[in-house]
Parts: C-alpha cells; sequence; structure tokens
C-alpha cells in the first residue's frame, strides 16, 4: 500500500513557522528603523553561509571597494592588439589576418595565443611592464611564445639570443591549409598568393 501524500500548505507572507537567519535579519531590520538590530538566534542547521550573512552588514563588506582606473594596463588593450598585429610581417601567399611572422621571422596562427608550441604567440612589451614599459602600440611586438617566455623582463638578449630560444618546427602549406579549416573552417589565401585556387 502506498503512503498518501500530504497536501501542500500555501505559503503566506505572515506565517509563524520557522524560517532562515537570512530572513530573521531582513525582517528585523524592516520591522524598527530606529531600534538596535539584534543577530538572530543560530541553529545547528544554520549553514556557513548563512552565518557569514547574518554576522556581516552588507554596507560594511562594499565600504572599502574601489574601482581603480589605471592608465598603465598590464595586458594590452583589444585595439592595440589588433594594430600590433597588423604591424607583424605578412607571410606570403597566405591571409594576414591569419598567418604572420614576429620579429626574429617565426611563423605565428592567428588562434594560437598563450600557449608554448611553435606557431603560438604572445603580445610582449619590447619594453618590459616592470621596468615601466607602457602598454602601447609603440611597445607592442607579436613574439612566439615561447621567445616571450624565455625573455621575460629582460632587456639585454641579443636579437641572436632570441632565435636561439626560438621553437622551430617546419610547417608546409598542406598543414596551414589542415590548421585553417579546424579553426575557421574555410581556406583563405592571401592577395599575393598568385596560384590556383581551390573551389
Amino acid at each position: 500500500m502506498r503512503p498518501t501524500k500530504e497536501p501542500k500548505r500555501s505559503r503566506s507572507r505572515g506565517r509563524s513557522s520557522p524560517s532562515s537567519p537570512i530572513g530573521d535579519r531582513t525582517r528585523s531590520s524592516l520591522s524598527s528603523p530606529g531600534s538596535r538590530q539584534t543577530r538572530p538566534a543560530l541553529t545547528p542547521s544554520t549553514s556557513l553561509l548563512d552565518r557569514e550573512l547574518v554576522t556581516e552588514d552588507a554596507t560594511t563588506l562594499f565600504e572599502d571597494l574601489r574601482i581603480s582606473s589605471d592608465a598603465n594596463p598590464r595586458s594590452f588593450p583589444y585595439s592595440v592588439k589588433q594594430q600590433c598585429w597588423d604591424k607583424a610581417e605578412k607571410v606570403r601567399g597566405r591571409d594576414p589576418e591569419r598567418w604572420r611572422r614576429d620579429a626574429l621571422g617565426n611563423l605565428l596562427f592567428r588562434k594560437l595565443v598563450g600557449c608554448p608550441g611553435c606557431l603560438c604567440h604572445d603580445y610582449d612589451h619590447i619594453v618590459p611592464y616592470s621596468k615601466g614599459g607602457q602598454s602601447t602600440l609603440e611597445n607592442c611586438q607579436v613574439l612566439q611564445t615561447t621567445v616571450n617566455r624565455s625573455k621575460g623582463n629582460r632587456t639585454e638578449m641579443s636579437r641572436t639570443e632570441l632565435i636561439q630560444k626560438s621553437s622551430y618546427c617546419r610547417v608546409a602549406g598542406r598543414d596551414m591549409d589542415l590548421l585553417e579549416l579546424s579553426a575557421y573552417g574555410n581556406v583563405r589565401r592571401g592577395q599575393d598568393s598568385g596560384g590556383c585556387r581551390i573551389q
């Protein structure tokens, strides 16, 4: 035999059943605006979150919150990254929105940012941020990620030392096509490709 379900009770605003500490705090703060607020009794079933909400007042939580408008952010804004990509060397026969070369001649793919592979890139501060470098277009260069990580905040590294830190990989045109297909769903050639177009 199945147990019978009890009928659901309707919720009303003036119910006298026990409630949560949050509700008690809200009601006590609304009931007497001039009176001193007392802490509601915490029951053993009160969660840690409820205890924190009961013990701390919301106005004191956000009192010290300040929004800082840093004139020189550590990371480059999107518009600067776009212009930095545009000023990097183009790859002949490839769409310049997808492929570029960094200052050392390493091949870079637009979709691969921050990973340690040979086609991955970072937006590098030429003069390091920690040494007063600004996050501006003049101080930005597209650089292979492994080179950028090994460079760190050093400025005294020569071009030869940076080239030695590069991850070299040999990428054929067919490999580049496959990367474009997987990332963008199509293959686009640059204006200067000069060869046959596959349709």
